[in-house]
């Protein structure tokens, strides 16, 4: 595979507008429900552990959806934009201290199409892969840190084979001392703490978020448009993304994860029942076949931030989704009563999880 990094030369940061709860519209800047550098916040439900979720063999209950409905079948869970307004996502009801996510990820085509896969923090720490309908043989790497925007020389440029006609391997490998994006095996990316902005490297628990939108929809700001290279034509959909697996391994233990105080350092932040790095000396060398030569970003470079666009009336984190006493999650990423359960509360205790992870996955699309 040829993969090459270049540098952002144009982009915008983007307001984004997609469909919201109960069918409102809204437009929204990256937002959080709960911000724990300036509020005290439920806990986050930690992982704790690695999991392996297999699409295709249908949905999972530690992912919710919102935006739309998204579909599952021999290529995993598909992600469909048919009209404005549709930006069908999956969110996590874990959150993750440090870790390594691995996607295998066919993009949606399009102009104006965005497929996105986000790590995001509820004070808004951001780490992202984002692809364009618009250009099949690039993908975007980009970082925030705390929401800030007042720089955009993060965001960078990676060309490879063609995203749209098959899976691809994509991972996000993340500590406390460095990020490094990787395709197929190949990393095209490494950013080392020393070498982000002030206060702008991601270092808070992370949600795992995926979907696809439309950022070239003729409704939304010009800026977000022409990032997009829209406007998207929707007599030329549907435009699907799809995602076979997600492997997803927490470097941290414990079942919670609380914010010890507002610094947004991750040495502030405490593990209930564990400890943060608690996993880190399992988790191995980082795989991989091949370096790409990379461009330092400029100025100039303009990716925007906040994943996929969307509406404040769901927010980011500080859900309250702990799982339920007595109940565990698997390595499928399936959650379930643990053997000394007995089964019968089980059916109002998953009733009354599924409800609240819904309506809280529901509060907003991340922007």
């Amino acid at each position: 595979m040829h993969i090459q990094t270049i540098m952002t030369s144009s982009a915008w940061r983007y307001v984004a507008a997609a469909a919201a709860l109960l069918s409102c519209r809204a437009t929204a800047q990256t937002y959080t429900s709960c911000n724990p550098l300036t509020s005290t916040c439920p806990a986050d439900t930690a992982l704790g552990m690695a999991i392996d979720v297999d699409f295709t063999q249908g949905e999972v209950n530690s992912f919710t959806k919102s935006g739309g409905e998204p579909t599952y079948g021999s290529d995993g869970v598909t992600f469909t934009v048919s009209r404005s307004g549709d930006a069908p996502q999956l969110t996590s009801v874990f959150y993750i201290m440090f870790g390594r996510v691995e996607i295998s990820l066919k993009a949606a085509p399009g102009a104006g199409i965005v497929s996105s896969f986000v790590l995001q923090s509820d004070c808004l720490d951001e780490i992202d892969w984002e692809w364009l309908g618009a250009d099949s043989t690039e993908v975007q790497s980009n970082y925030f840190g705390k929401g800030q925007t007042t720089s955009y020389n993060r965001g960078q440029f990676h060309e490879m084979g063609n995203n749209q006609n098959g899976f691809v391997t994509y991972v996000i490998d993340w500590t406390s001392d460095r990020i490094v994006w990787t395709i197929d095996g190949t990393v095209v990316r490494t950013l080392q703490a020393s070498e982000a902005e002030p206060n702008q490297y991601p270092q808070t628990p992370m949600q795992v978020k995926f979907g696809a939108w439309s950022g070239g929809d003729p409704s939304n700001a010009q800026g977000t448009i022409q990032w997009a290279r829209g406007p998207t034509d929707y007599s030329q959909g549907p435009f699907s993304m799809s995602v076979k697996t997600v492997k997803v391994t927490d470097y941290s233990t414990g079942h919670s994860y609380t914010y010890g105080d507002t610094s947004g350092n991750w040495q502030s932040i405490r593990s209930d029942g564990g400890q943060v790095n608690g996993n880190l000396g399992n988790a191995g060398t980082l795989t991989s076949t091949a370096v790409a030569s990379g461009s330092t970003s400029t100025s100039s470079a303009n990716v925007p931030a906040g994943g996929i666009g969307g509406s404040s009336s769901q927010s980011s984190g500080s859900s309250n989704n702990n799982l339920p006493e007595g109940w565990v999650m698997t390595s499928e990423g399936k959650i379930i009563p643990s053997s000394s359960t007995t089964l019968r509360p089980v059916f109002p205790i998953v009733f009354i999880f599924t409800l609240c992870a819904t309506l809280a996955g529901s509060r907003r699309f991340w922007s």
